[in-house]
């Protein structure tokens, strides 16, 4: 079985995360996406609450699981039997940092690639900081957001207003 493990912060999902997912999971057996925690940032959402918006808006894929990891994400790949990590790479500015990590991965477990799949062009310039930016600002999110959590991320962003 060809497991690839998809990891982010995904703080909140969205739809540039979707379609990354949708397509890594044609791709392999199974897709583990994984809430890595990153002890250095203050996220909007609990890790549970991440886990959970990844599994309402994954549902509709039979071969996506989903989890989290605070620990070397290396590690979690080889514990978990991946032979792929999966990247989405949006613009030039991604790659740099994405090549050098997939270089330490894969000197931490040399028996691990790395995939980089490039966002679609709607998705280019999409990331959790650019969404939670626009909805400070009250812009509309359903071309940004999985419309299964809009609400919740709405919410979320106003009591943090408060």
């Amino acid at each position: 079985m060809r497991i690839a493990v998809y990891p982010g912060s995904f703080d909140p999902v969205t739809k540039g995360h979707l379609n990354i997912i949708e397509r890594a999971a044609k791709l392999f057996d199974k897709l583990i996406v994984c809430v890595m925690i990153n002890h250095e940032k203050k996220p909007l959402f609990t890790r549970l609450e991440r886990e959970d918006q990844l599994r309402r808006v994954t549902a509709h894929l039979s071969n996506v699981e989903i989890d989290s990891y605070d620990d070397l994400l290396a590690k979690y790949a080889q514990e978990h039997q991946c032979c792929t990590i999966i990247k989405g790479l949006r613009a030039g500015s991604d790659f740099e940092k994405e090549f050098q990590m997939a270089m330490i991965n894969r000197k931490l477990n040399p028996n691990l690639e790395s995939l980089f799949l490039t966002a679609e062009h709607q998705f280019m310039y999409l990331s959790s900081s650019t969404v939670k930016e626009l909805a400070y600002y009250g812009a509309e999110l359903e071309d940004f957001l999985p419309r299964e959590i809009i609400d919740e991320f709405m919410n979320r962003i106003r009591n943090k207003e408060a």
